[in-house]
């Protein structure tokens, strides 16, 4: 399998990530953005370990989301005795 940037692979041993896009390829990496959103890098050594993968099944991983901040309790005074 030839696998080059913006290719759909999924990894057979690590089933549970997802299918993910290539973003870069070289002799001895290739960065990939899984589905369930990390980016990962697999060895050379592990290229065999890529299946190619239907376009359908790449979900892209959710913007990214604000998370509301809560805000601590107000701080009361201590009186002094």
């Amino acid at each position: 399998m030839t696998i080059k940037a913006g290719s759909i692979v999924s990894h057979s041993g690590a089933l549970q990530w997802g299918a993910g896009k290539v973003l870069e390829v070289t002799s001895q990496k290739i960065t990939i953005k899984f589905s369930d959103g990390i980016s990962r890098k697999i060895a050379a050594s592990h290229y065999s370990s890529l299946k190619p993968a239907d376009a359908a099944s790449y979900t892209p991983p959710p913007e990214h989301v604000p998370v509301a901040k809560t805000r601590p309790a107000a701080r009361t005074a201590k009186r002094k005795k």
